[in-house]
């Protein structure tokens, strides 16, 4: 299960024409790298994989239950560089 602020989605969907309902696509059993980071007070986590063969990440952290979709964006070159070594 996903949540998400809204209105941090409508930014994202409106600045990187990218959708926090697409990003839940990186769960769905595809090929995917999870990076531990830690940010304001939490464990957070990126995960790397590719949608429509373009590389996507998405920040998240467990709340409960639930992954919070924090960010979605495309990926940095160093994110990919790091999929395309586990997953080549």
């Amino acid at each position: 299960m996903f949540e998400w602020d809204e209105k941090k989605r409508l930014w994202t969907i409106k600045e990187r024409d990218l959708d926090f309902i697409d990003a839940a696509d990186i769960f769905d059993g595809r090929p995917v790298i999870h990076i531990p980071a830690h940010a304001k007070g939490e464990d957070r986590f990126l995960s790397v994989a590719t949608i429509g063969g373009k590389f996507h990440t998405v920040v998240w952290a467990w709340r409960g239950e639930f992954r919070r979709i924090i960010s979605f964006r495309r990926s940095r070159n160093d994110e990919e560089k790091a999929y395309r070594k586990l997953h080549s």
